[in-house]
């Protein structure tokens, strides 16, 4: 049996060599591979005016972390920690997020995808942390700790879609931002905090499964937890695998 087809956005890079690429991490695919299903890249290069068939197409979509989006998308204003923007891929991941919603088709997201999710919706971000909740905890463990390092405490609230797929209230996770949810989208509802308040996971109540995380769960699938996330996502994109119009993708 073929396995549920899982559209991942893929960002542009500047290689050293100057020919630009459209990738993803290793450890995001082998997530989704372990998971059991079968993660294709989506250049940002993509047409906006494609987004809605490409959306029809997938069984189930997967937005990883990256750089910062343009704060001006959420009406903020620039801050010089502010690294890593890509117009191109921002413009392409808030309309694919708005497809997804439309046709309802299963949404994970990681840290920046999460951040992509909620201003999608209509929210805001925390355009850095460290500058505007001065009594946070540190959140940027990187990029001179291990991507693994599990530095805190997240709370999951009790009655949450993310409660349910976790199987407990209390996670301990990595922290790779600078950045988190604001200001919550009024369709989104907040489903865990850190211990100093900051948003930590977001669930769309009113759709199948849209489940976003600020931490990276992809790098922590030794965790039982963790590795539920994915199964659940992969369970909800397995519902739309016999759609006649997902795409036949050879496996072997």
């Amino acid at each position: 049996m073929s396995s549920p087809i899982i559209g991942i956005p893929a960002g542009r890079i500047e290689g050293k060599t100057g020919s630009p690429t459209y990738q993803s991490r290793e450890v995001d695919i082998k997530a989704i591979l372990a998971a059991g299903g079968l993660p294709v890249l989506l250049p940002a290069a993509i047409s906006l005016g494609d987004v809605p068939a490409l959306v029809s197409k997938f069984d189930g979509f997967y937005f990883t972390g990256g750089g910062d989006l343009d704060p001006a998308w959420y009406g903020a204003q620039n801050h010089d920690r502010v690294y890593g923007v890509n117009r191109e891929r921002d413009a392409f991941e808030l309309a694919l997020v708005r497809h997804v919603l439309e046709q309802d088709k299963p949404l994970l997201t990681v840290c920046r995808g999460t951040q992509v999710l909620n201003v999608a919706c209509g929210g805001t971000l925390y355009v850095d942390i460290v500058s505007q909740l001065p009594g946070a905890q540190k959140h940027d463990w990187w990029p001179t700790y291990r991507r693994n390092k599990l530095v805190h405490d997240v709370s999951v609230l009790p009655g949450t879609q993310l409660a349910d797929i976790l199987g407990v209230l209390k996670v301990r996770t990595n922290s790779l931002h600078h950045q988190s949810v604001n200001q919550v989208a009024d369709q989104l509802k907040v489903a865990a905090f850190a211990p100093d308040g900051v948003i930590e996971a977001v669930e769309h109540p009113a759709k199948r499964f849209v489940v976003g995380v600020q931490w990276h769960s992809e790098w922590l699938q030794d965790q039982e937890p963790m590795r539920n996330l994915y199964k659940a996502f992969m369970e909800e994109c397995e519902k739309n695998h016999n759609d006649s119009n997902t795409p036949q993708i050879a496996e072997g």
